[in-house]
């Protein structure tokens, strides 16, 4: 079994959210261990969402 560590979503115009990758639940900071299941992280990795959302915001901008 993998261990446990936390996704950490960047967003555009929002905070940050962290999700669990046991139980995928999402948090606003990064505990030490979920506090939905419990388990105990040892890690974190970046999800790089933020770039969707700038494609789409440059896209609804285009002055073309």
């Amino acid at each position: 079994m993998k261990k446990p560590y936390w996704i950490q979503r960047t967003h555009l115009f929002r905070p940050d959210e962290y999700i669990c990758s046991s139980c995928r639940t999402a948090h606003d900071k990064p505990y030490r261990s979920c506090p939905s299941c419990g388990a105990r992280m040892t890690k974190s990795k970046t999800d790089p969402t933020w770039v969707d959302e700038i494609e789409g915001f440059s896209a609804m901008m285009d002055d073309d």
